[in-house]
């Protein structure tokens, strides 16, 4: 969420940051809302001050033992109408976070302009695209060896689901365990955060309002509880409306979760195979950071994902986003996009992104020193990575002739297999 101040001290330019990203700020919507919300408050400010001049006087005349019945009728009065400006109150606050709930998050001054992702930048590649005389794709090499059953798991759920069986199961777990490993190796406190969160999670990293349509929700109680998209959305607010000690940032998460997404808005998009499920797993890293910390741990993160593509022998190439192809909530995010033979082309393996204090704001997750006011943190996070796209890589890349898969040396103690066959 925007800080209320920016656009009211400087509205032309944070609408000229957003209108980079395709969004246009309603000026007037903005405007009626916040005169509105400003005369509602300053009127409860004043009623406020009169109760409190109105009850010091009856208390003067109460002490002089004089008559104050007047007063106590005039502060009666003044209580009734803030009782009833306290509900115009609630409104209004609740029309202006809505607004403000709705407005992404502007792009850092670093990231590109462009309306969508034929204006991303490359900025690095990595490994050796393998020389491979018509490449198989996943579901052909799954199927052949009996370790992805497509069909079953349709019986079972419908369309985008899928069945691992045999050493296609033992590669999903493998490949977590490794990621698990590398990242917690490298300085990540691992993490096994609850599968269903409530509204005010979702709300937190952004999820809420705007993209319910692609969420799963169950009813629970009263309530209703939501399937995690990600694990980004437990680990961010496990902080929720706390202050977190400076020393102790930045501070790193990571997780292996499921994820389920209904995907309301792609259908048509990767229906064959598995590059696009309503369930599959993830490695999650996710980092909170002071404000100076956190462009470097963006391009740490970035690279702490990188080495996981790395140790499987994975060609990738890293892109950095332009304004219009960004998340809601991302002021920058690299896309890790790996190899796919079939495909003839590198796919998105993992968006690592720096939100700045724009979850925090929405958590109210906050950092204070020894000394000075509690300020909102920068979050960032990232996928370390999607361990079903990178299964769907590791066949892909590493076929073999006779319709084995060589299993990479670093994923061979997980295996215990130097080949699935």
């Amino acid at each position: 969420m925007l800080d209320a101040n920016l656009l009211r001290n400087d509205f032309d330019a944070v609408a000229a940051r957003l209108s980079e990203r395709g969004y246009v700020l309603d000026r007037v919507a903005y405007q009626a809302l916040d005169q509105r919300r400003r005369a509602v408050l300053q009127e409860a400010e004043a009623l406020k001050a009169e109760r409190n001049r109105v009850s010091d006087e009856v208390g003067r005349l109460k002490r002089a033992k004089e008559n104050a019945d007047h007063l106590i009728a005039q502060q009666r009065e003044v209580g009734d109408k803030l009782k009833a400006l306290e509900a115009a109150e609630r409104e209004v606050e609740g029309a202006f976070k809505d607004f403000l709930s709705g407005i992404p998050n502007p792009p850092h001054a670093s990231v590109p302009a462009g309306r969508d992702e034929h204006a991303n930048v490359e900025t690095k590649r990595w490994g050796q695209i393998p020389a491979i005389v018509a490449p198989k794709d996943h579901v052909e090499l799954g199927a052949s060896l009996g370790i992805l059953d497509l069909d079953r798991a349709a019986k079972l759920s419908g369309a985008r689901f899928a069945v691992l069986r045999g050493q296609g199961a033992k590669l999903e777990r493998a490949l977590a365990a490794l990621m698990l490993d590398r990242q917690t190796g490298a300085g990540y406190t691992e993490v096994i955060p609850p599968y269903l969160v409530n509204a005010e999670s979702m709300y937190g990293t952004g999820q809420l309002p705007k993209f319910e349509q692609d969420l799963f929700k169950t009813p629970h109680g009263e309530g209703s509880l939501y399937l995690i998209p990600t694990a980004e959305v437990p680990v961010t607010n496990l902080y929720r409306d706390e202050i977190l000690p400076a020393e102790a940032l930045p501070m790193r998460h990571c997780a292996f979760t499921p994820c389920f997404r209904s995907e309301a808005g792609s259908y048509g998009r990767d229906t064959k195979g598995i590059i696009r499920q309503h369930q599959f797993h993830k490695v999650e890293l996710v980092t909170f950071a002071l404000a100076d910390q956190a462009e470097a741990e963006l391009e740490r993160l970035t690279a702490d994902a990188e080495a996981i593509l790395e140790a499987l022998e994975l060609p990738y190439r890293r892109v950095l986003l332009c304004t219009g192809d960004m998340g809601f909530s991302s002021q920058k995010t690299y896309d890790l996009e790996v190899w796919l033979p079939s495909q003839n082309t590198y796919r998105e393996i993992s968006s690592c992104s720096w939100f700045g204090d724009f979850q925090a704001r929405r958590a109210n997750i906050r950092a204070k020193g020894k000394e000075g006011k509690p300020a909102f943190v920068h979050t960032l996070n990232g996928s370390g990575l999607a361990v079903g796209r990178t299964w769907v890589a590791i066949l892909e890349n590493h076929q073999q002739p006779d319709g084995s898969i060589r299993v990479p040396a670093a994923l061979q103690p997980y295996m215990g297999a130097d080949a699935i066959r």
